[in-house]
């Protein structure tokens, strides 16, 4: 019997993000919305074009027809749609996956030490806590080319759990397991606004069915801000 396997997807994997811009954030109202209107303003006023500055990368013009060459995808696959990258805790457990692929700008390993992934479970740390409650087997991160972090980061976590990093091109299929579940999350505390229906556009593009859970289109408007709007975004943090 194949082992079942989940294929995991955040929507960063594809937008080549500011250093500046790549922190830890609370997945909120204010880190989802609120500091992409604070950084269209600060990045007029210096005369850029934020929506011109972070796109969609030309990965993801084929990027579900090299999927489905690489991994072995059951024919009753499920297929969810989602805001947090920890949604990818629960259905690795509910759907009894012994293996993740993760591919994504950041390993959610966990940051600082082993010891965050003793914490509770949250969008940084879900793949190191798959590992260290023994709910997998084994975890593949595959980093999106944009990603400011490198594998030596993660030596410590590494050692202990059955852990590779791999790139997509260096994927081959694996006749003892099967996708059976994938999931699709859109972590916008770390992609814009704007670029949603071209998110959205993506998840279609699988052309399988799909659950969405807790992701609403996000509203942006530029054109229609009022002094007091830009006040109140350039005052968030």
């Amino acid at each position: 019997m194949r082992k079942k396997g989940l294929l995991s997807i955040d929507w960063d994997y594809f937008i080549p993000m500011k250093n500046e811009w790549n922190g830890s954030y609370l997945e909120n109202q204010n880190n989802i919305n609120d500091q992409w209107y604070r950084r269209y303003l600060e990045c007029k006023f210096h005369g850029e074009d934020i929506e011109k500055i972070v796109d969609v990368s030309n990965e993801v013009n084929d990027f579900w027809s090299k999927i489905r060459k690489k991994f072995r995808i059951n024919k009753d696959v499920k297929v969810y749609v989602s805001e947090s990258h920890k949604l990818s805790y629960k259905l690795a457990i509910d759907h009894s996956c012994q293996c993740v692929y993760s591919f994504d700008a950041h390993s959610d390993l966990g940051y600082g030490s082993c010891d965050s992934i003793y914490f509770q479970t949250n969008c940084s740390n879900w793949l190191g806590k798959l590992l260290k409650n023994n709910l997998i087997e084994k975890a593949h991160i595959i980093y999106s080319p944009y990603s400011f972090e490198k594998q030596e980061d993660f030596e410590e976590i590494s050692k202990k759990y059955s852990l590779d990093f791999a790139n997509l091109e260096s994927i081959k299929e694996n006749e003892n397991e099967e996708i059976t579940v994938i999931h699709i999350c859109r972590s916008g505390a770390w992609t814009p606004p704007w670029l949603d229906k071209k998110f959205y556009n993506f998840i279609k593009e699988l052309n399988i069915p799909y659950e969405v859970i807790d992701c609403p289109m996000r509203k942006w408007d530029i054109k229609n801000l009022n002094l007091s709007d830009q006040i109140n975004y350039m005052l968030c943090s």
